[in-house]
């Protein structure tokens, strides 16, 4: 047994969560124009990666470190504006960590095991045991100290967080392969025809890319795979292949480690990286039960808590009566005589009077003009919806103008609609 390691004292104690908020995203398509996927915001008022960063904090994991890279301006704003509230004198950290070219002048991160590795000498300095690696883009709740418990009485050398997928749907992603007791003998990257479980066969164990590492173990391989010309420097193609080769890799499954409240009735995990998976995850938490409990104050999701007014829904007539049904309506919202229905509206949204949104998620700051009719839309910030405006009513017409999904979503952003005017 490590010597580090306490049955009853929490690790989170001594781990850090390093999270890896580089990438871009681009089957979001223009939502990531101008921000990493990370940075997209979900849910009203949150970003994606407040999820991994909420679970990490809410697991009394109290040193965090940021990997940025792509546009990431937006990113970096939200965590110094939302996630500043760390203390050293409380033996906190929270550190962000843009690409800087601090181990060659010519080299970005080059892939997810090299943002780790070009800040081997800040994560030293601050000397955890382990180290929780984190992929910041995917919505859950999960209590990371569960699976920490699980690496240290296993004496893994990693242990990789897993969900259960039918099998044929695991194709995109890193899928293990793993005996009876969960340990890996193989780490495919978005194999054709993923390995199905032991007593299983139907279903898959698919990478949520999360990984616990003891910190001097990780730091060896980090260094081995930096000099490994062939590499490509990525955990899920190198590192942990090379592990589950010559080493002890365990799965950790999070239906051990996910945290439900009384309403959530299955392991809630979703990977919004496309244009219809983050349109149907938003509209999914208007249901009468949603899979996702945001309400949850044992598992809050922390964010920036922007300073705006209430929502206000004003006019009672007739055809012009401000209503929202289904709906969530964020703070700074005037719903002035138009009609919400299934819709997730952000922060600071204006919907002018006649008009009539449905099935649609309107990121912060939109203008939605008099008499328009919007209906299966993503409407990104800021956009200023022209009065009259029909989306949702014709496909062929829709697909002209905007962004539209094979499911049949429009993305709408400020520069599609310029170019109508233009």
């Amino acid at each position: 047994m490590n010597q580090r390691y306490n049955s009853h004292a929490p690790i989170a104690r001594t781990t850090m969560a390093y999270v890896l908020a580089g990438g871009r995203g681009s089957r979001l398509m223009e939502l990531t124009d101008i921000r990493a996927k990370p940075a997209v915001y979900f849910g009203g008022k949150s970003r994606i990666i407040d999820f991994a960063l909420s679970n990490a904090l809410n697991s009394g994991i109290h040193r965090i470190g940021v990997a940025t890279q792509y546009k990431a301006h937006s990113l970096i704003r939200h965590l110094q504006r939302g996630w500043n509230f760390f203390r050293p004198e409380r033996n906190e950290s929270f550190d962000i960590l843009p690409a800087s070219q601090r181990v060659s002048e010519a080299q970005w991160y080059s892939g997810t095991a090299d943002a780790v590795y070009q800040n081997i000498d800040i994560i030293d300095s601050y000397a955890p045991h382990y180290i929780l690696v984190l992929a910041g883009d995917h919505i859950y709740k999960m209590d990371y100290e569960l699976m920490l418990r699980q690496h240290c009485e296993q004496k893994a050398d990693v242990t990789v967080g897993c969900i259960e997928v039918p099998r044929m749907e695991a194709t995109g992603f890193g899928v293990m392969a793993v005996d009876g007791a969960d340990r890996i003998t193989s780490f495919l990257e978005k194999p054709a025809d993923p390995p199905g479980i032991p007593n299983e066969p139907e279903l898959a164990l698919a990478s949520m890319g999360i990984y616990v590492f003891e910190t001097d173990f990780l730091m060896h391989q980090l260094r081995r795979d930096a000099a490994t010309a062939s590499s490509s420097h990525d955990f899920g193609k190198d590192v942990i292949p090379y592990i589950v080769q010559h080493g002890k890799a365990v799965a950790h499954r999070f239906t051990r480690s996910c945290v439900r409240s009384s309403s959530e009735k299955t392991a809630y995990w979703r990977d919004v990286g496309t244009v219809d998976a983050y349109w149907e995850a938003n509209i999914d938490l208007t249901d009468f039960i949603p899979g996702l409990d945001m309400y949850d104050q044992d598992w809050p999701v922390w964010t920036f808590g922007e300073v705006v007014p209430p929502a206000k829904f004003i006019h009672d007539e007739d055809g012009r009566r401000g209503q929202a049904i289904s709906s969530l309506v964020s703070g700074g919202c005037i719903i002035s005589g138009a009609s919400v229905r299934r819709s997730l509206l952000s922060t600071g949204c204006h919907v002018h009077s006649y008009a009539s949104v449905e099935a649609a998620v309107v990121l912060p700051r939109v203008e939605i003009g008099r008499h328009a009719r919007l209906k299966n839309v993503v409407v990104d910030r800021g956009a200023r919806i022209p009065p009259g405006m029909v989306v949702g009513e014709d496909p062929e017409h829709d697909a002209a103008r905007f962004r539209r999904t094979e499911r049949g979503i429009c993305l709408i952003t400020q520069p599609m609609l310029d170019r109508l005017q233009a």
